[in-house]
């Protein structure tokens, strides 16, 4: 088996270099600066962050290695149909640019969850708080060992070596340099994992006689597949299942996860927040395209010959380190960069993570109960980064130890997202919705997808919905042609109960949101919540059909989408706000009652 050469570690060292030498600059800049410091700065860069590095940023954050590892494995077994998540990232991200940044923006948050106690009440603030901290340390240590056993049993690069390592350059550099190191560290990533796979899709096309070959070969061989119309809900990817089911589930990553909008509020301006939406939109685009193809390279590479029916790796997500050994056995060091470009995407998620961590410790759950200066805050911000980076590291060991639940907890990290995000629509768009009904409709919009993915565990589902595509041994040097003793279930003629346990994991978010939304508005109906609609701060609010894209229609049906309330409209800034490019606090915001225009 090839293993990593001289320059390989060199190029994966530059990163790992390049990434601590940015938290030092922002920490010497910090030290040499007359001003004074406070959190916003640490953790909002003072809310003055360019677009363009915010937009990268934000891209980067959630393509973990293990989605850099994932796509293309998933791709080379089951086609292209996972390119529609795309198209629900831009549904995703219009959906997060017009609802949920303004009303963040209005209320002049740090925190995500800060929301969540100006609309109900602490108790739910603590109850998301305590949610997203478990999910996210959960999350983080998976990040960082996943792809370390994937490199470490494919390249031979040691496992603690890549845990330890990508663990304590992400607690150094965010400890040291606060979000803006982060943001900075984020945009280098991003373009090392472009670089990468980049590289790896054209000298991967090239050996193989260009993309047209690569593209027949895998057209008679079932893997380019894009129209899926099937309405059954069993069915793993379908156009319905990626449009619908994803967009919940990115919804909650992308409109209402803290270490998401904690980017936003780093912004000058909303509309510069919602331009850095589009734009992430725009490398999420050129990342999961590059996936995608890389995914139909390895296929019409391995098409006559699985590596892993040949005992070459022992899992599919090893295919990516694989391929690239492979493939520039002859040019050391490339393949270092690919391998950094998978490791960008676990230094990317981890920082992302300890840093949001940080902040929703501080400003959750230390912040209400004390009075210390701005510089204790800020100390305290640090301490968090290095606490929670070193929890991140140990759960890593923990997950050496898990085997197959590793699967297990990452689905599970996706049924938090429903619920999270039927939890804000409630605060966001029902202005009837109490602290009880969004209280109740959570704890059952946790339970209802839980109770699916447990029952999923307990049946065998026909490969009919799966539809995992038959690879090859016969181009295999020590191929013998297997006698096949085992046979697949046929699915029963007569509907049984439990097929409803064989629904696609992609509707799991959507279930969650349904059922917290549907539960939180019927308990607030029945304990009193429409009597104590107008004592809603109308900030705390969207009022949907008050859009400009509705302008067209009628006052009345406008009227009743707010339930009965007046609209209002956002004020010009206060005099003490200097330039467009500065953000007010949630007290410049004024209510207008009865004003003829409106904003989102």
């Amino acid at each position: 088996m090839s293993r990593l050469a001289a320059p390989d570690y060199a190029v994966f060292g530059c990163l790992l270099g390049s990434s601590a030498v940015i938290g030092i600059y922002y920490a010497l800049k910090e030290y040499i600066s007359p001003r004074i410091e406070d959190t916003e700065d640490f953790m909002l860069g003072g809310r003055k962050v360019h677009i363009v590095p915010v937009a990268m940023s934000i891209t980067v954050s959630f393509m973990s290695a293990i989605t850099v590892l994932g796509t293309p494995a998933e791709v080379y077994g089951n086609g292209t149909m996972y390119w529609w998540f795309v198209v629900s990232l831009l549904i995703v991200a219009i959906i997060t640019s017009e609802i949920f940044i303004p009303t963040f923006y209005r209320v002049g948050l740090s925190s995500t969850y800060e929301y969540l106690e100006k609309r109900f009440n602490r108790r739910v603030r603590l109850l998301a708080t305590v949610m997203f901290i478990i999910e996210t340390m959960l999350y983080m240590g998976l990040v960082i060992y996943a792809p370390s056993l994937a490199l470490n049993q494919v390249t031979g690069l040691g496992l603690w070596m890549s845990i330890i390592s990508t663990g304590v350059v992400c607690i150094f550099y965010t400890c040291l340099g606060g979000i803006k190191a982060v943001i900075w560290t984020d945009v280098i990533q991003g373009c090392v994992m472009v670089g990468g796979f980049l590289a790896l899709a054209i000298k991967g096309s090239a050996d193989l006689g260009g993309y047209s070959e690569v593209w027949r070969i895998c057209e008679e061989n079932g893997r380019v597949d894009f129209w899926r119309f099937d309405t059954d809900p069993r069915y793993r990817h379908t156009v319905w299942s990626i449009l619908i089911g994803g967009t919940f589930f990115w919804l909650h990553i992308y409109a209402v996860n803290q270490a998401q909008v904690q980017r936003y509020l780093c912004c000058k301006s909303v509309n510069h927040a919602k331009g850095a939406v589009f734009l992430n939109w725009i490398g999420l685009f050129m990342i999961i395209s590059l996936c995608v193809i890389n995914g139909t390279i390895m296929f019409a590479h391995y098409h006559e010959c699985d590596p892993l029916k040949n005992n070459n790796i022992t899992k599919y997500d090893q295919l990516i380190p694989y391929f690239a050994l492979e493939v520039f056995k002859d040019s050391p060091g490339v393949t270092g960069l690919v391998i950094s470009a998978v490791f960008s995407g676990s230094l990317s998620t981890v920082s992302t993570g300890i840093s949001a961590l940080a902040c929703v410790t501080l400003q959750d759950i230390v912040k209400p109960h004390t009075d210390w200066t701005e510089s204790s805050y800020t100390w305290f911000s640090r301490g968090a980064v290095v606490m929670y980076g070193a929890f991140c590291i140990i759960l890593a060991y923990f997950a050496s130890m898990l085997g197959a639940i590793l699967e297990a907890a990452l689905s599970i990290f996706g049924l938090f997202g429903g619920p999270l995000v039927g939890l804000f629509t409630l605060g966001i768009i029902f202005p009837f919705a109490n602290a009880i009904g969004t209280f109740v409709g959570m704890i059952v919009g946790l339970g209802i997808p839980i109770w699916f993915y447990i029952g999923k565990k307990t049946i065998v589902i026909d490969n009919e919905f799966t539809r995992r595509l038959p690879v090859s041994q016969a181009g295999c040097w020590n191929y013998t042609a297997p006698i096949n003793i085992t046979t697949t279930p046929s699915p029963s003629d007569d509907f049984e109960f439990t097929q409803i346990y064989a629904i696609s994991y992609n509707f799991y978010s959507c279930i969650g949101f349904m059922a917290t939304t549907s539960i939180g508005v019927l308990i607030s109906l029945c304990t009193g919540g429409w009597k104590t609609r107008r004592e809603v701060d109308p900030k705390l609010l969207c009022f949907l059909l008050d859009h400009w894209l509705f302008c067209c229609l009628p006052e009345k049906v406008k009227r009743w989408s707010r339930f009965g309330l007046n609209r209002y409209v956002e004020p010009p800034p206060s005099p003490q706000v200097k330039d467009d490019n500065e953000v007010p606090s949630g007290d410049d915001w004024k209510v207008t009652p009865k004003a003829q225009t409106s904003s989102v």
